[in-house]
């Protein structure tokens, strides 16, 4: 079986954890409750290892959060030399935020990546779809590199 390691990364408070465990229907929990634990980088280089991708969460309606995604960018994306097309941006709504899908003024080079907004309120299957086409290209590219990398034992 082929397995991917996708990070979610982002700023406290962005939504990361109920995106995660909807995404994965693990709950339907929509309440804020803190995720400890892995709020400390020098716990990152770890987390980082071997991961296929990065989905960044930020909170659309915080204005400081789209100053730190730059870092969170840099970091898990440039960093670790993931190509743009592993990572995605989702603009996270929290419930009676209002969700506007305005444009959102990102520096280069975030405003290259695949920016999908999202709303577990108004709208929760647009977030799924769009994860899951993400997800789909994360798995081809990891099986087309395992690929090569037999073929290269291989010859």
């Amino acid at each position: 079986m082929l397995k991917a390691k996708i990070l979610f990364v982002g700023p406290c408070e962005s939504g990361k954890t109920v995106l995660a465990n909807f995404l994965t229907e693990s709950s339907d929990i929509t309440e804020y409750n803190p995720t400890q634990g892995v709020r400390f980088e020098s716990c990152w280089p770890a987390l980082m290892k071997d991961s296929h991708g990065v989905v960044i969460v930020f909170n659309a309606d915080t204005p400081s959060h789209l100053k730190e995604i730059d870092m969170w960018y840099s970091c898990f994306v440039q960093q670790q030399l993931l190509q743009d097309t592993q990572c995605l941006l989702i603009a996270h709504h929290k419930p009676g935020s209002g969700s506007d899908k305005g444009n959102l003024s990102l520096s280069p080079p975030l405003n290259k990546l695949k920016l999908v907004h999202s709303n577990l309120e108004d709208d929760p299957e647009e977030i799924r779809v769009e994860f899951i086409k993400y997800l789909k290209s994360i798995v081809n590219s990891v099986s087309e590199s395992r690929d090569r990398e037999e073929m290269s034992i291989i010859t």
